[in-house]
């Protein structure tokens, strides 16, 4: 009974596991491209808003990158949230050379809302133009058409939402690469299930919507109390396959500075994955699905090859290892052609490592994050 239940969840995985890596992220990894060609040039007014506390030294780099854009109606509004370093004295000086460039500053958060969402909230009511690009302080754009290519949906094909990829700054070390193969496995959640019309999440630090549609539904009137979602949960609630655009394309990208030690990582990755029990029903299962999927194969596997190795009965061992290590070349093949759409780039090289990693991982923080009651955002 142990062994057929053995066979019987590592089959399930496989069938599984199958079904998203070749059907599901294989719409990124093999994506051909927009059928649709532009007819229109559209370039209404884009406001690129960005919420800022204490990051002076970022500010500095970013805002001189933003104003390099390749684009002729745009301008970038800062809302300065309870900052004590010199970013209040930075944001005066430059607004002297980038004429384009304002700011509003936050004193302090109302004790039943999160600052977070607040300080978006205010700089988007205040915001020159309907079309709102997003980023954080920390991140730059990846070329000078990056606010054209993520607007384009919203502009010339009457979307509400348009999703797009932002990555990390590639270095040495086991962090650096762990960091590479979770930022491409969450966007080929998100991007996969946007291209297949069953948008659910999408990062802040590229994301881009219409103002009026955020003013006119409240969009926070459900999540003030949460800490985190001002991006996922925000779309969640409201993206769908007729209003939400996926931009796949390395131009649009942003990259953002990794975290340097495991503490701020998983400081940083808590906050994020808290805000994922609050999905909708169905859309926890899109990641859960292929979580528990992934889990069942590899403990199944494991065991298979634990009861025959003991009982030497080397075929079937053979048999199990061939699947697993099949299972592992399609993974790579399926990640590296994702990554070079996404990114152009080719994926971490112990990618098959840190998928086995993933196993521990999920459930561990994952489980650690829904319980947590301490998350903030600065």
């Amino acid at each position: 009974m142990g062994l057929f239940l053995l066979w019987f969840f590592f089959g399930i995985g496989i069938l599984v596991q199958a079904i998203y890596l070749l059907v599901i992220f294989g719409k990124v990894a093999f994506y051909a491209g927009s059928k649709s060609p532009q007819t229109t040039k559209n370039e209404e007014g884009v406001t690129v808003v960005i919420c800022a506390h204490n990051e002076f030294s970022n500010l500095k780099t970013l805002i001189p990158k933003l104003f390099e854009q390749d684009y002729p109606a745009f301008d970038v509004m800062i809302v300065n949230d309870r900052s004590t370093d010199s970013t209040k004295r930075l944001l005066e000086k430059m607004m002297e050379s980038f004429p384009k460039l304002r700011s509003v500053t936050i004193k302090y958060t109302p004790a039943h809302v999160t600052a977070k969402k607040y300080a978006l909230t205010l700089g988007i009511k205040v915001a020159k133009h309907d079309i709102i690009l997003l980023t954080d302080a920390d991140c730059l754009p990846e070329s000078t058409q990056w606010i054209r290519k993520m607007t384009d949906p919203i502009r010339n094909e009457g979307k509400t939402f348009a999703f797009g990829f932002s990555g990390y700054e590639q270095k040495p070390g086991f962090l650096n690469n762990w960091i590479q193969f979770e930022t491409l496995l969450t966007a080929l959640y998100y991007m996969s299930f946007g291209l297949w019309k069953r948008p659910f999440m999408a990062v802040g630090r590229n994301l881009c919507y219409r103002r009026s549609f955020f003013l006119g539904v409240k969009a926070f009137k459900h999540l003030w109390h949460i800490e985190g979602g001002d991006d996922d949960l925000f779309v969640n609630l409201y993206t769908n396959g007729d209003n939400t655009s996926i931009v796949l394309d390395p131009e649009a990208n942003t990259i953002s500075k990794p975290k340097e030690t495991f503490k701020e990582y998983l400081i940083q990755k808590k906050r994020h994955l808290h805000a994922g029990k609050y999905y909708d029903g169905a859309d926890k299962r899109k990641i859960g699905l292929y979580s528990f999927s992934h889990a069942l194969f590899w403990i199944a596997g494991i065991g298979l090859l634990i009861y025959f190795g003991l009982d030497q009965s080397w075929e079937r061992f053979s048999a199990v290892f061939g699947i697993i290590l099949l299972r592992s070349i399609l993974t790579v093949f399926v990640f590296n052609a994702a990554e070079k759409k996404i990114q152009g780039t080719k994926s971490p090289k112990t990618i098959w490592l840190l998928d086995f990693l993933y196993l521990g991982y999920f459930w561990i923080l994952g489980t650690i994050s829904h319980q947590a009651k301490d998350i903030q955002w600065k």
